[in-house]
């Protein structure tokens, strides 16, 4: 038929996800996240917020001293509670406060700068290995040897407000 197009046809109009039109094909690259903000186990807790505050950071990474693997985070509103209940203080070492990861039986999702932002999206819900709603996602390179920064869902919102529909 004249005029009408086959379902062969690559210029046929296909069904898209939901999260298409407003990502379109943008990378965890393209929000433009912050360099990452590690400390040490043995940093004091009151270093760690010193340059959490300065950064306005919410999550900061912990990694090892000598092999600078990643261990765990400092999750700040979490960790002002818990300062604020006494549980701990601010001159004790950040892996009193630390949340670790857990590497046994655990596969985490690797989020990296070429993750798509509908992956992320659904990493943030609880999906795509989320195993839960997550808050922040830690984004590494491939290989999972070097933190590169931290993505949070905020950072997602912010991108979707400020680009243009």
């Amino acid at each position: 038929m004249e005029g009408q197009l086959s379902n062969d046809d690559p210029a046929q109009p296909t069904a898209t996800s939901p999260w298409a039109h407003k990502y379109r094909g943008a990378t965890v690259e393209d929000l433009d996240p912050p360099p990452a903000l590690s400390c040490k186990p043995t940093d004091t807790i009151s270093y760690a917020l010193m340059n959490a505050y300065e950064r306005d950071y919410t999550h900061l990474t912990v990694v090892s001293e000598d092999t600078r693997a990643l261990l765990g985070y400092l999750n700040i509103p979490r960790l002002k509670q818990l300062l604020k209940d006494r549980t701990v203080e601010d001159t004790e070492h950040v892996e009193k406060a630390m949340q670790k990861f857990q590497r046994r039986g655990n596969v985490y999702k690797v989020i990296t700068m070429d993750t798509p932002l509908e992956e992320l999206e659904a990493f943030f819900n609880g999906g795509a290995d989320g195993k839960g709603p997550q808050s922040f996602a830690v984004v590494t390179d491939g290989s999972r040897r070097f933190v590169l920064g931290v993505a949070t869902k905020s950072d997602l919102e912010e991108f979707v407000k400020r680009r243009p529909a």
